[in-house]
Order: structure tokens, then sequence, then C-alpha cells
């Protein structure tokens, strides 16, 4: 990974569980040397998430910790909190996710290190914010979606409210303080200083409702729960065919012609009612009760090869499988393997960006066994030596 843009960026990780960790692997993707500091005996609790389980690791696991070198130090010791502050001098970043009591208390809170190290870029991440009425509030992305109004927006019509299918917010966090890092790099370049960074779960959804925050700002609507349709476009949602599902988008005009032709109504595009899209984002319930109808007389794909051969956007609801072996998905690398010395070949999934100047997934490496890499880590960055090494050991610092 020597080619790559953070090739010799030094990178501390505390974080546990979703958001941190999965900030920390696209670090550790664009080539930074990314220490996960873990406890000596469970470690990050999500590798006991499960099941399923791989080599005796929640797959939750895998999918966030690739380009990482674990370091298991027991910081409730002396010695290891020791340790564990002196490898913070030597970190461009530390990314943590601890309550700000427990770092203070480690001695690695910002204002402590960054003294010494006034270079260190320090990125903390929390489910509600640094500060606030609710900071100390413990949260999980689904107590997130709630409170900042995901879920009162996704699920059908009059339903109950729904989850979106991943802990999305939580990696919503983690893109979002990837990105802060990369700016604060970008800065220090320019400056020589480093700085705190600061992002929450909540504030990234917050933030993530974009169009539909701004229309209760505007307008004081509060929006609906819409399950695939979209409340100022039709026809835009997923239909049912006799024997899938279908998701079309033909609200423009141009599109919606298109579509009535390809399926032989050309009657509707006459129709007062749905002429014009107001027409029929106000009639929406008459119109789709007839296109309901229309579709089910097609499969899927008879009916994608006429809508894709009249311009019409629109996609098959695949499920997990179909997405794995989408051509597509394939052509663009979105799959890829790595390969442990101890557990063998595991599958990853690709990096979203690719770059002219490098290889995106060239030379990385596959999560690492809890405590893989202490006895390196230590030697590389504070050289220890074997008498060193066997010291902690036998006082129990590190398994």
């Amino acid at each position: 990974m020597n080619n790559k843009p953070l090739s010799g960026i030094k990178v501390l990780d505390f974080t546990r569980m979703l958001a941190g960790p999965y900030c920390t692997m696209l670090l550790g993707d664009l080539g930074a040397e990314v220490i996960k500091i873990e406890g000596p005996n469970e470690g990050d609790p999500i590798r006991t998430q499960g099941p399923p389980f791989f080599q005796d690791s929640g797959v939750t696991f895998y999918a966030t910790n690739r380009n990482k070198y674990s370091c298991a130090i027991d910081m409730r010791t002396p010695e290891g909190k020791l340790l564990v502050q002196k490898l913070a001098t030597k970190a461009d970043i530390i990314v943590e996710n601890f309550r700000p009591e427990v770092m203070r208390k480690l001695g690695l809170d910002y204002d402590s290190l960054s003294k010494e190290n006034p270079r260190l870029i320090y990125a903390a991440l929390s489910g509600y914010g640094a500060d606030g009425p609710e900071s100390e509030k413990g949260a999980f992305d689904l107590t997130i979606q709630a409170v900042g109004g995901y879920m009162s927006i996704t699920g059908e019509h009059g339903g109950a409210p729904v989850k979106l299918g991943t802990s999305a917010f939580d990696i919503v966090a983690g893109m979002n303080a990837h990105s802060g890092i990369l700016a604060a790099l970008f800065h220090r370049s320019n400056t020589g200083k480093g700085q705190k960074i600061e992002t929450s779960l909540l504030e990234g959804e917050v933030a993530f409702l974009a169009n539909v925050g701004l229309d209760y700002l505007m307008f004081g609507n509060i929006p609906q729960k819409w399950g695939s349709e979209h409340p100022q476009a039709v026809p835009y949602k997923a239909f049912e065919t006799n024997d899938g599902w279908l998701v079309i988008g033909a609200a423009i005009q141009n599109l919606y012609e298109k579509f009535m032709h390809a399926i032989d109504r050309s009657d509707l595009v006459v129709n007062a009612n749905f002429s014009n899209l107001a027409a029929r984002t106000q009639n929406r319930l008459e119109l789709y009760e007839i296109l309901d109808g229309e579709v089910k007389k097609y499969s899927t794909h008879a009916l994608m090869q006429k809508l894709e051969k009249a311009g019409v956007p629109c996609a098959p609801v695949n499920n997990i499988k179909e997405v794995f072996e989408n051509s597509q998905v394939l052509h663009r690398k979105m799959l890829g393997n790595l390969e442990h010395p101890s557990y063998g070949k595991i599958p990853t999934i690709g990096p979203a960006v690719k770059y002219s100047a490098f290889e995106s997934a060239g030379g990385w490496i596959a999560p690492p066994l809890l405590g893989e890499h202490t006895q390196h880590v230590l030697e590389a960055w504070l050289g220890c030596s074997e008498e060193d090494i066997a010291s902690l050991r036998e006082k129990k610092v590190f398994g």
C-alpha cells in the first residue's frame, strides 16, 4: 500500500462496534497504518456479535476491520495505560468513540495529548454529540434512527415505524468522520497544526434529511411514510409484476409518455387527470390503481425489456445474492477477497471510490486476530526490546 495517499500516516484506533471502526477502515484502505487498540480478553465487542460467526468473530467485525493491526493492551493496568499514552505521542490521528470521561481518566483526551503532540488530529465520535443536554446518553443506530426522524418517514402508508435495513447512520457517522479527518490532514499540511474533530450519529442523520428536512423548515410540512413512492413524483415506486417486483421512475413528462406507450396505455397520456405531473400527483391513487393492474400482466424480465427499449428508468428489486451476481457490480470490482495467514481467504466488499493514480483495493490485508500484532507494534512504534515484551507479558499487560 506504499503508493497510497495516506502511506506513512499513523492512526491509533480506540473505536468499537461499527461507526468508528468503519471510519478507521476507510483510512486503512487509503494506506494509513491503523493500530486497533483492544482489551486483551474479548477485544472489540463487535467480535462477539452473532451468529453468524467465522473464526470466533461475528461477521460485522470482518465488515469493518480490514487493513488494521490489532494491539491488545490492558489499559486498566498502570503499565498498559502508560504504553498507550506513549503510542499516542507517535500518532498522526487518534479516533475514539468512548464517553469523554473515559479518555480523560486514561490521559488520552485531546487537551492532554495535543500539548505534547500539536500536530495530532483527534476525531471523537458519539451517539448524540460531544456536548448538550443529551450528550451523555448511550445510543445505538436503532435509537438514533428513531430520535433523528428517519423511522417516521420509513415504511408503508399508515404502517408501523421501520428502521432502514442496515445500521445506516453508524456508517454515515463513520464516513463523516473519515472526510473530516481528510480535511484536517489537508489543513495540517497548510498550517502544521492538528485539531479536534467531533461528529455523531444524530448529527449525521439530521444532515442526511436534506430536502425532507428543508421541506419542513421552509413550509412546515411534516413528511409522512411513502413506502417506495415519492411525494412529488408519480409514477415513481416499486410495482409488483407477476413474478417479482420492478421499480419504475417515470414521473418526468417525456418518461411518463414513453412508459404509457410501452404498456399500450396511450389513453392515460391524454387523460386530464394524469396529463401532467401536478395532476398525476394529485390523482396518484387513481393512477396507481390502474398501473398496478397493468404491470401485473408482465413478468419482471419482460417488462424490463420493454421499458429499457423505450428508455424508461427501471430496475428489479434484487436480493443480496442477486446484487453480488450483478454484472455491473462485478465489473466495478465491488466483490473481492482477502487472505489471512491463519484463517485463510474471506470475501470483502470493494471500494466505493476508484482512483486513477493507484489501485483502490491493492494491498489490502484481512481483519486481524485479537492481539495479533501487539508485539510488533510495541517494537516498531516504541522500540520495546524482547526483555521489555517478556516483562509486560508476565505482568499480564497483554496476552
